[in-house]
């Protein structure tokens, strides 16, 4: 699993970020966080995975980027409109992928 550089982080994740990568590193339970991920297939823009979903062996396996971190879903869902915003504000589209790559 990889972590963007540019984490977008919701505003009650702000205080635990630190804390909330060291635990997923660690494959530690989280109840109530959220991590959005760049796709894994080419169809989506982004994608919400609660934290324990994660840890399963099938996902520590798969080549994930995580760009940002919400407490609760609420808040994971407005992390993932600002990074959406961002996209299209910068590059005119909604390729979030495309936009993390360069």
């Amino acid at each position: 699993m990889k972590w963007y550089n540019n984490l977008y982080v919701g505003e009650n994740a702000k205080k635990r970020k630190h804390k909330i990568i060291m635990r997923t590193k660690l494959n530690k339970p989280q109840i109530g966080t959220y991590l959005i991920t760049l796709p894994l297939n080419e169809k989506n823009s982004l994608e919400i995975y609660p934290s324990y979903i994660l840890m399963q062996k099938h996902y520590r396996k798969l080549d994930m980027t995580v760009i940002g971190i919400g407490l609760g879903r609420d808040e994971a869902f407005l992390v993932m409109q600002e990074i959406i915003m961002d996209c299209y504000n910068k590059t005119g589209q909604f390729l979030v992928k495309k936009m993390i790559d360069n």
